[in-house]
This record gives structure tokens, C-alpha cells and sequence, in this order.
């Protein structure tokens, strides 16, 4: 991608490749962080570390700081059109897809589970696929275990040529027929409707790619009864959020780093990357029911409380990532990274059947694990906010999801950190 601000000095240009690696759609390895953070003891400055740490708060004086983010879904992710219509990926993203052991299987057995459980046996079953990918990776699934007919609608030019040299190679061309465009323009041959679809089109903020439209127009338009939730894979989605501290945030500050010239892209996290740790349990802020859909909600009010267990908690892992980084005063910069918030963090969860759901960091406590949804943090102020146990963060939720597949989605997160 094309950086959004220029390198103006070799600290800015260290900071810029970070960003850049960690922001785009891709899947960025724990290394890089670390890397960049060895490069820091190249670079020529008055003592780094000790000039970083945020300056001691009167603990007597409650403090009230502002905090704010907005960005639409596609700010910092590839799309697919030069209009930034439509977040899109390469085909790398999808083979991380394809190869992410804590989706692909689940939802490999909630479709076969659905098509056994079928009424009159698989092969009476239509099955839809919204965004089948260029390995037709689900609707080839469906064929596999006895699904009659299997329509997959895919969006992108180049990912349905691909899917269909896919379907051909496995000999599928009898019973899957991609279907090329958005599949709000699209109708089934014959008026046909499916008994069921697979709509793996969420994204890491849950809605970010286009969830919502979709369902939507699907629901009026393309499933015999899409008010059942056995009508969706999957049925539900999620997105769950917390305050969190943020390794870099605190390495990198002005004058030698201005973080609002993100220009409103969030940093994009590997869901196991140790440079971000949350301060307080998730909470429930995007809810989208497929089967009821238009009745999730999308705004919501919060309060968190920092929670001193899990501040003492990241004051050991940040130690362990700056000492590997070899970070001048490590123990030091640890304390303040993980007495400080850098933004809200927000990752999905997805609801597969009645039996199977699937977390892309660990649930309920949000901890690190594998999974190639990323971990989305917009930064929400130049400079780390710094917190204590049981300050309050307030924040309002304001997620503007759109019935238009067209327009992206667009986020704002806005509110206060109150000190006590």
C-alpha cells in the first residue's frame, strides 16, 4: 500500500514501516514489531526511552481526556475498485483464510452437519455461497457432501476466474455455478431460492465487509426461509471491544511521530502480537443476527474500568517484548506502556450453529491466540492517555453498517478517559 505521510527523518521513517506493515490487509508476523524496535538503538537521539515516558499524574486530581476515532472500513485495507468502495484481498489473505485451522474446519462441519440434517437428504439442497473466494473453497464443501445445486456469488473479477478454474479442475461444474458481480445484482437463475447460505464476509471489525448490506438484500430476495437461523453459516456475528495499551504507541511520540497522520486508519494486529494488551474485560458492541436482521445493534454506551490484575499482567509481557528489543530501561517503559491506553480494540466472533462458535481472540477474556482475523485499534489520541487502576474509560459506539454494499461501512468512536 501507499504510505498516507512522508518519512521526514530516520526515527519517523523506522515508525512509518511499522505502521505500514501492521496496517495492511495481510497477516503481520510478531518479528516485525521486534525488528523495528532493534532499529531504534541505531538511531542518534537524546536518551530515547526516558524523554518517552509519560509524566506523572496527581493522583488527588481527577482528570478528565478526550479520545476519538473515525474511519470507514476500508481506510488502510485494500478495495476493490479505485473508489474505495469495498474492502477486497490478495490471494495470500484468502490462502491464510483457507488455512486457519480455528475457521476453516468449523465451518467445513457446520455445513456437512446442515446438509445431513436436511429434510429428504443433501441432494435436495440449494446452497448459496456470498463470497466464495477464488478457491470456491465452501460451495466446493457443499458439493463434496451431497448438496444438489451450489450457487457462489463472488464480487471480485479476478477471484471468480479463479473459482471457476477451480470448480472445473475438481470436476464440479455440474453442480457449482459461479455467479460473477455483487449479489445485490444478482438473482438466481430461475428465480431460484437456496435452503441455505454460507456468508463468510466478516470482517474484523464484524460488519467491515459489507455483512449487513448483503444479509439484507439476500434475506428479502435470494433464501426460502431466511427468518430461520438454521437458513445461515453462519448465523451470527460479533464484535467485541476493550481499551488497550500499545507497545509503539509509547516508543514512538511526537515531534519525531505524529500518529493522527494515520489520516483515520486503524493499526491492524496479528490476534497473538504481545505489543497490545487490553486494560479491562470485552464487552458486547456490534451485534448482527442474520436470521433477524436489522434488529442487532450498532450504537452503544460503555464504561470501562481499568483493571489493575490485568495492568500488573502487562507489565510483565511488556517487559519480556522491550528487553528482547533490547530497549534502553526496559522495566521503566513497561510500566508506563501498560499504565496508559492508546485506543479501543475490537476484534469478531462468530456464531456458527446452535453448537459452534468461533473467537478470533480468546473468549471471554479477549486473551492472545491464533487466528487470521486481525485485531483492529484505532488510535484515538496523539499520545498515550495515561490511566491507573479503576479509572473509567466512557466511550460511545457509533457504527454506521449501511444497506448500500456500496458504501462502506464507517466507525466512530468517541468519548473520555476520567482519572480518579
Amino acid at each position: 500500500m501507499t504510505a498516507p505521510y512522508r518519512r521526514t527523518s530516520k526515527m519517523l521513517s523506522c515508525c512509518i514501516t511499522i505502521a505500514i506493515m501492521t496496517t495492511v490487509h495481510g497477516f503481520s508476523a510478531p518479528s516485525t514489531r521486534r525488528t523495528a524496535i532493534e532499529q531504534i538503538r541505531t538511531i542518534s537521539f537524546t536518551p530515547f526511552v526516558t524523554t518517552l515516558l509519560p509524566p506523572p499524574r496527581d493522583a488527588a486530581a481527577a482528570e478528565t481526556t478526550p479520545i476519538f476515532a473515525a474511519w470507514n472500513a476500508v481506510d488502510g485495507l485494500n478495495s476493490l475498485d479505485s473508489e474505495k468502495k469495498i474492502v477486497s484481498f490478495d490471494k495470500s489473505a484468502y490462502q491464510a483464510m483457507m488455512n486457519d485451522q480455528s475457521r476453516t474446519p468449523l465451518f467445513e462441519q457446520a455445513i456437512i452437519n446442515r446438509l445431513k440434517s436436511a429434510e429428504g437428504g443433501p441432494e435436495g439442497q440449494v446452497v448459496l455461497d456470498l463470497g466464495t473466494g477464488p478457491f470456491a473453497l465452501f460451495a466446493v464443501v457443499a458439493a463434496k457432501n451431497g448438496a444438489g445445486k451450489v450457487y457462489a456469488i463472488e464480487a471480485s473479477k479476478e477471484a471468480a476466474a479463479s473459482a471457476r478454474d477451480t470448480v472445473k479442475k475438481l470436476g464440479f461444474e455440474d453442480k457449482i455455478t459461479i455467479l460473477e458481480g455483487f449479489s445485490t445484482d444478482i438473482s438466481l437463475p430461475g428465480g431460484e431460492k437456496a435452503d441455505f447460505a454460507i456468508a463468510e464476509i466478516v470482517g474484523s471489525v464484524a460488519s467491515e465487509e459489507g455483512a449487513y448490506a448483503t444479509i439484507s438484500d439476500a434475506h428479502k430476495r435470494l433464501l426460502k426461509n431466511p427468518s430461520d437461523t438454521k437458513s445461515w453459516i453462519p448465523s451470527r456475528i460479533q464484535t467485541y471491544a476493550a481499551p488497550a495499551s500499545y507497545s509503539l504507541h509509547n516508543l514512538f511520540k511526537p515531534p519525531e511521530f505524529d500518529w493522527t497522520k494515520l489520516d483515520g486508519a486503524p493499526v491492524r494486529f496479528n490476534c497473538r502480537d504481545e505489543g497490545l494488551q487490553l486494560l479491562s474485560d470485552p464487552v458486547l458492541v456490534e451485534d448482527i443476527s442474520f436470521a433477524e436482521i436489522g434488529k442487532g445493534f450498532q450504537k452503544k454506551e460503555v464504561t470501562f474500568i481499568v483493571d489493575g490484575i490485568r495492568v500488573e499482567e502487562n507489565i510483565k509481557r511488556f517487559d519480556v517484548e522491550f528487553k528482547n528489543g533490547r530497549i534502553d530501561e526496559a522495566r521503566k517503559l513497561a510500566i508506563a506502556t501498560a499504565n496508559s491506553v492508546s485506543g479501543i480494540a475490537l476484534w469478531p466472533r462468530l456464531t456458527l450453529d446452535d453448537d459452534t462458535d468461533i473467537n478470533s481472540r480468546h473468549y471471554p477474556d479477549g486473551g492472545h491466540q491464533k487466528s487470521h482475523w486481525q485485531t483492529v485499534l484505532p488510535i484515538m489520541s496523539p499520545e498515550p492517555v495515561a490511566v491507573k487502576e479503576g479509572d473509567q474509560i466512557a466511550v460511545n459506539f457509533d457504527f454506521d453498517v449501511t444497506s448500500e454494499v456500496t458504501r462502506p461501512p464507517s466507525y466512530k468512536i468517541s468519548g473520555c478517559v476520567e482519572g480518579i
